[in-house]
C-alpha cells in the first residue's frame, strides 16, 4: 500500500490528528481537533475531504499491562465509526506512551508546557502513524 495514512490520536474531549507517508515512513502533525461526540464529525470529515486517504490508524489507549483501559471501548467505537463514515480500511494500534513521547518530542525541541498541551495530541498521532508505518515495513 502507498500513499497517505492519517492517524488519530483519540481523547475523550480531544482528537490529535496527524498524517503519514508511506514512501518515507515519516508523519507530521496536522490538527487538534475537538471530539465529534461534543462537536459533531464535520471537522473530521473536512480532514478526511482534504488529505484524501488510503489508510487511517487510530491510537488505541491500552493500560500498561496491555489489557483495556476505560477509554478503549470509545476509541474502538470512534474507529468504528471513522470507517463506516470514510470507508477507508482503519487499523488500531497500541498507544501506549505516545503521549511521553510526543510531550518528550515538544520539551526537545524548546517548547513550553503551555505550547506542549496545545499540540501534544496532535504529535502524539504522528508518533502513532510513525509506529504503524514502522511496523509495515518488517
Amino acid at each position: 500500500m502507498s500513499g497517505i495514512v492519517l492517524g488519530f490520536d483519540y481523547g475523550q474531549k480531544r482528537v490529535g490528528v496527524a498524517s503519514g507517508q508511506t514512501l518515507t515512513g515519516t508523519a507530521t502533525p496536522l490538527a487538534t481537533l475537538q471530539n465529534p461526540q461534543l462537536a459533531g464529525w464535520g471537522q473530521i470529515d473536512a480532514v478526511l475531504a482534504e488529505w484524501r486517504p488510503a489508510q487511517l490508524v487510530v491510537g488505541l489507549p491500552l493500560a500498561a499491562d496491555g489489557s483495556d483501559t476505560t477509554v478503549s471501548s470509545a476509541a474502538r467505537r470512534f474507529a468504528a465509526e471513522l470507517g463506516a463514515r470514510s470507508g477507508l480500511p482503519v487499523a488500531l494500534i497500541d498507544e501506549r506512551l505516545s503521549s511521553h513521547e510526543a510531550e518528550a518530542r515538544l520539551l526537545a525541541d524548546g517548547r513550553r508546557h503551555a505550547a506542549v498541551r496545545r499540540t501534544r495530541d496532535a504529535v502524539a498521532a504522528a508518533v502513532i502513524v510513525e509506529t504503524w508505518l514502522a511496523e509495515q515495513r518488517h
